[in-house]
């Protein structure tokens, strides 16, 4: 049965897979049919959510997250806990281990800086703290698990914490840790929003793309996304249009043998 970790030295001796999540939800809603995948192939897949902590207690929540939290319907004080228990029910029916940082998300984060969408899904503030700390969670996690494959995202859609995720895991790419760079849904659905994003990283030239066959774990894929229940509305409008939209995306990529895929691209 899957597990879920706040503490590196607690987490199983081999990983074959490791996914880079920026918030509770982004591994199943890009990567859930190949992590299912895996599993069901015996290959140990971990999920490292990054932006998982919880706001102190007494914190002062600024418009903009208190906008959110009615979004998602779920009480400010108790909505990353809430969160949490949406991401390892999804992770556990996909199979694979969770593995919780305590990273605060860009809107508890920078609040006078993250400040509304066009903030959020902007520049990275100069002085976020989350790139310095991630970097060290990924040595230790390569570290460990030296001959794993790395997953981060690709960066598509522009949110903040996605940019930082991605654009760390670049840097250590360049020391020779083994990193793929997946397809960040649902902005990657979004007409023309990955190609202006692979020019934004040096093209697409400058990758190999992979496209996974994901036919016997598409179902398990959307059970795992339905999981997310205070997300859904706001991503896709409600269960039923999310399916349609996962379902349609993985059609339109077409690995070369069945008709559902899940794209990552590994630097050339």
């Amino acid at each position: 049965m899957p597990h879920h970790y706040t503490n590196l030295n607690d987490l199983a001796a081999t990983y074959d897979h490791i996914y880079l999540s920026p918030h509770l939800d982004d591994a199943a809603l890009s990567c859930g049919g190949s992590i299912a995948r895996f599993v069901a192939s015996g290959q140990p897949v971990l999920v490292v959510t990054i932006c998982a902590g919880s706001p102190p207690a007494e914190s002062a929540f600024s418009p903009f997250a208190q906008q959110l939290h009615r979004q998602w319907d779920l009480p400010p004080a108790e909505a990353v806990r809430l969160r949490i228990q949406e991401d390892v029910e999804a992770l556990e029916i996909l199979g694979a281990d969770c593995y919780l940082l305590d990273q605060l998300d860009a809107i508890y984060r920078m609040s006078d800086a993250y400040v509304d969408d066009a903030t959020l899904f902007g520049t990275v503030a100069p002085d976020d703290p989350l790139a310095e700390s991630l970097r060290e969670r990924i040595s230790a996690l390569a570290a460990h698990y030296p001959t794993a494959i790395f997953y981060a995202p690709l960066g598509i859609g522009q949110h903040v914490d996605h940019q930082v995720a991605h654009d760390v895991a670049a840097e250590f790419v360049r020391r020779g840790l083994s990193m793929a760079f997946y397809e960040d849904v649902p902005y990657a659905t979004v007409a023309d929003a990955l190609e202006r994003r692979l020019a934004q990283v040096g093209g697409a030239e400058i990758f190999l793309p992979s496209v996974t066959d994901i036919d016997a774990t598409l179902a398990r894929k959307i059970s795992a996304v339905e999981s997310y229940r205070s997300q859904i509305s706001t991503l896709f409008g409600d269960g039923e249009r999310m399916a349609r939209s996962v379902t349609a995306y993985a059609e339109g990529l077409r690995p070369e043998s069945g008709r559902y895929g899940e794209r990552i691209w590994m630097k050339r």
